[in-house]
């Protein structure tokens, strides 16, 4: 797991937003729980932003340099899927 966080240079922010409460939200408050951790390790200086709203759909956000920026929604995906999209999210900077 963590060479799939090992964030490129080119990824300047991480941001998760979901419901706090609802049964959506539910897979992606448990990725966070199992996996925050391990991103924060292996990337120091990236900021990792956590949203919590109620109502709120489960999204992920990824910023790169120039402003750009991607977003997957993660609404019925298990754990392990929302890892895959993450992954994907964090290595399509290079």
């Amino acid at each position: 797991m963590s060479s799939k966080y090992a964030f490129t240079k080119g990824l300047k922010e991480l941001r998760f937003l979901f419901c706090q409460t609802s049964q959506d939200s539910a897979a992606t408050r448990s990725f966070l729980q199992r996996a925050y951790p391990t991103m924060k390790k292996h990337n120091p200086s990236t900021p990792i932003l956590i949203r919590e709203a109620a109502g709120t759909v489960p999204r992920v956000y990824a910023r790169y340099e120039l402003g750009r920026e991607q977003q997957e929604a993660l609404t019925g995906l298990t754990d392990q899927q929302i890892e895959e999209k993450v992954t994907k999210l964090v290595k399509a900077s290079s």
